[in-house]
């Protein structure tokens, strides 16, 4: 084999991280993008009322920071891949700059189809701060030196995503299944059912689809095969990343989430009801991600070899020994 030959063989792995980080970043956006044109359409559709507008913009504040936090960390991997071929990209200081500086180029972006809604009132500008934050600490995440494990958690978000939407789309008859019907118990405990169920089968999703992704990653990679806590963590990663986004709503939106409590009493109590969902929603889809991960990978693992030195325990002779228990 020529050098040349040898060269474009050792390129051939660089090459498929390079096009699945694009097509990763490329699903990302469509993700965020999505999330962002919807929340715009609904809190600008209320014609004029500012208590709809208000209470629009917290529905929809959790979800956009989810978007923004995934697609930070998909761009900025993208970005530093592409970047980083040809050995363009030396030392982890470097690399961490140049992720986080491109997930705050994206969250200024995402930021503007928020704050130009009414660049006169400070409540999109705190919602598109908040956009700009978690896409900012989506593509610092990013420069961490375990690629493929964040690229997992990027793609088992995305299915954590794709769960809801299936499920939500069917949520009536599922309600129904669950015993909804004209009383207020039996709605809320079919809901209560439904959100149990959403989050255990995003959690199974999580799990299969990192599983999968860092099983996919090491057929096109070098590298050495990460270990079963890294796919653990991969599984987990959807619901830190939940946990996360609900952090960032609570903190950095939180005036927007207080004034939306003021609307009115029933408002206040269904932003708490929302907000502690959400929390044990991401806590389910952390606890069963990591759990279906490590059981994917335990399933791969092949059994430990029998020592042949081991001695047999009956006649302390060694189980390897052909010449054991024989006459001279």
């Amino acid at each position: 084999m020529t050098t040349r030959e040898e060269t474009a063989v050792a390129a051939e792995p660089a090459q498929r991280s390079a096009t699945r980080g694009i097509v990763l970043a490329a699903v990302s956006l469509v993700w965020m993008a999505g999330l962002l044109w919807s929340a715009r359409t609904t809190i600008t559709g209320g014609g004029g009322d500012a208590e709809l507008e208000v209470t629009s913009t917290a529905y929809a504040l959790p979800g956009a920071v989810s978007a923004s936090l995934v697609t930070g960390a998909a761009v900025a991997l993208a970005v530093v891949t592409a970047v980083g071929r040809g050995g363009r990209l030396s030392g982890a200081t470097a690399r961490f700059a140049l992720a986080t500086g491109a997930g705050l180029v994206l969250g200024l972006l995402g930021a503007l189809t928020i704050v130009t809604i009414n660049t006169s009132g400070w409540v999109y500008a705190v919602v598109g701060g908040t956009i700009a934050a978690a896409a900012t600490i989506g593509g610092a995440l990013a420069g961490v030196r375990v690629p493929r494990v964040v690229a997992a958690v990027c793609w088992a978000a995305i299915a954590v995503f794709l769960v809801g939407f299936v499920l939500n789309v069917v949520q009536t008859p599922l309600l129904r299944a669950f015993g909804s019907g004209d009383s207020a118990a039996s709605q809320t405990s079919a809901a209560n059912w439904f959100s149990f169920l959403q989050s255990l089968l995003s959690g199974i999703a999580a799990g299969v689809v990192s599983y999968r992704s860092l099983r996919r990653g090491r057929a096109g990679s070098a590298g050495p095969d990460p270990s079963w806590p890294l796919y653990a963590l991969a599984g987990a990663g959807p619901g830190l990343l939940l946990l996360l986004a609900e952090g960032l709503s609570r903190t950095a939106g939180a005036r927007v989430l207080a004034l939306a409590g003021r609307v009115s009493e029933l408002e206040q109590t269904v932003q708490r009801m929302l907000s502690g969902s959400r929390f044990n929603s991401a806590m389910i889809v952390l606890f069963v991600g990591a759990v279906a991960a490590i059981v994917a990978v335990g399933r791969t693992m092949a059994p430990a070899a029998d020592d042949p030195a081991a001695e047999d325990p009956a006649t302390g002779d060694p189980t390897g020994d052909p010449a054991a228990g024989g006459g001279d």
